[in-house]
């Protein structure tokens, strides 16, 4: 396959994917393709009428990636446990990053660079004032590093002189969890649009020790994919699978509190956003408080920030999120709740 462009995604149907057979997507002939796939399939598509015809024609193999978007949406790490002299919890993980081609849309393959297979890595979960220590193995041929975003000492920060390792080497970062909130880690080696772009990030969510109130949590990382190099994202995701919780929309209970923690590590694009149809969210900036900073229906963030947002559906139904950029949603951004 020749060098694709994004808006060239956005106007060929029946394209080969990268490394596939599967359709690429978007545009008009998308929605004609997109019917008769349904047509041929027993009549079912993305929101059961084909809202503007959003979405894919195939289907990502998540067995071969090794990873499921519906599962990263709750797969809470709290690594192995103990506690010190001092009675102070202990959490341990390991780390490994990995080479692994990944595929982000049906037929559509990306060389990523991963914590431990997956992109994102391990969502990170602890408590403030928890000891951290993670044993980091790196098993590629690059440089590369785990800087978190919170407060640490300078021989734990994850860069070039501090943190960082070679090819067959390994570090072992430890330090306390602080301040409470939602957060995230990623490769800090160089050059740092490419470490971070191939997928070497992940969220680390700190919990307050009061806690805070029972809710359903998910982890919502936005992101975006290059697959030509081009320093323009052909693929845009919510857990890096385009329109995956559009073709199986996330089912949630009405009336009961839903709570994600909502990170954008986009490279590429000054923006991203997150907007939720027919319904407000509380907002936390960054999840350092206890009360909510804004009430709204949608908030645009920058690379690396991140926000807790709470919110609940009081009426069953089928209802639209996604990116507030209409090409962001064209290429792959969109997603639904399923409310029960």
């Amino acid at each position: 396959m020749g060098r694709v462009d994004r808006r060239g995604f956005l106007k060929r149907v029946g394209l080969a994917g990268a490394v596939g057979g599967a359709a690429a997507f978007g545009g008009a002939e998308l929605l004609q393709a997109q019917t008769e796939h349904d047509d041929m399939h027993g009549g079912h598509n993305l929101f059961g009428s084909g809202i503007d015809g959003h979405g894919p024609v195939g289907e990502v193999d998540h067995a071969r990636n090794g990873f499921d978007p519906h599962e990263i949406l709750t797969d809470f790490d709290y690594g192995e446990t103990s506690r010190d002299a001092s009675g102070r919890t202990v959490r341990e993980y390991e780390f490994v990053a990995q080479n692994k081609e990944i595929e982000v849309a049906p037929g559509i393959f990306f060389p990523a660079w991963t914590y431990n297979g997956r992109v994102p890595g391990p969502t990170i979960r602890c408590t403030e004032g928890d000891r951290i220590r993670i044993r980091f193995i790196n098993s590629t041929d690059h440089p590369h590093t785990i800087h978190f975003h919170g407060i640490h000492p300078a021989r734990m920060d994850g860069v070039p002189g501090a943190g960082e390792i070679f090819a067959g080497e390994e570090f072992v970062y430890e330090f306390i969890a602080e301040p409470f909130g939602t957060h995230l880690y990623h490769c800090h080696s160089l050059p740092l649009p490419t470490h971070i772009h191939r997928g070497l990030y992940g969220a680390f969510i700190v919990d307050p020790k009061p806690g805070r109130p029972d809710a359903h949590e998910m982890v919502m990382v936005m992101n975006g994919f290059d697959t030509n190099f081009d320093k323009e994202n052909e693929i845009y995701a919510l857990n890096t699978v385009a329109f995956a919780y559009a073709n199986k929309p996330i089912a949630i209970e009405r009336g009961r509190l839903q709570r994600a923690h909502v990170i954008n590590i986009t490279e590429f694009d000054p923006l991203n956003s997150i907007h939720l149809h027919a319904n407000f969210f509380h907002l936390y900036r960054t999840g350092t408080s206890l009360q909510p900073d804004e009430f709204t229906d949608i908030i645009s963030m920058g690379q690396a920030e991140r926000h807790m947002i709470e919110f609940t559906y009081d009426t069953p139904g089928h209802f639209m999120f996604h990116a507030h950029q209409s090409e962001f949603v064209e290429l792959g951004w969109m997603s639904a709740f399923e409310v029960s």
